[in-house]
């Protein structure tokens, strides 16, 4: 069976704020050559990188990692069109 290629968003929710501010979404930093740098979140939903699965949990994992205050977030990962 052949597999599907879909593509990502990886979505951040703040715990403390619930359902009432909207989601941020991440931009993916490369290098020049392509190499994967870091991650930054933008509200821009239209702006906001979109990933393969592998290329998504690279992603989380950054940011889990690097990001000082992850903890307080939620992250995902969602198809693009939800």
């Amino acid at each position: 069976m052949e597999q599907i290629d879909q593509r990502y968003l990886v979505q951040q929710n703040k715990i403390s704020d619930g359902e009432t501010k909207p989601p941020v979404f991440a931009k993916v930093m490369r290098s020049k050559e392509g190499v994967f740098e870091g991650v930054s979140f933008i509200k821009s939903k239209d702006k906001a990188s979109i990933l393969t699965i592998e290329e998504a949990n690279q992603a989380i994992k950054w940011a889990a990692n690097k990001k000082p205050n992850a903890h307080e977030y939620v992250t995902k990962v969602i198809c693009v069109g939800q």
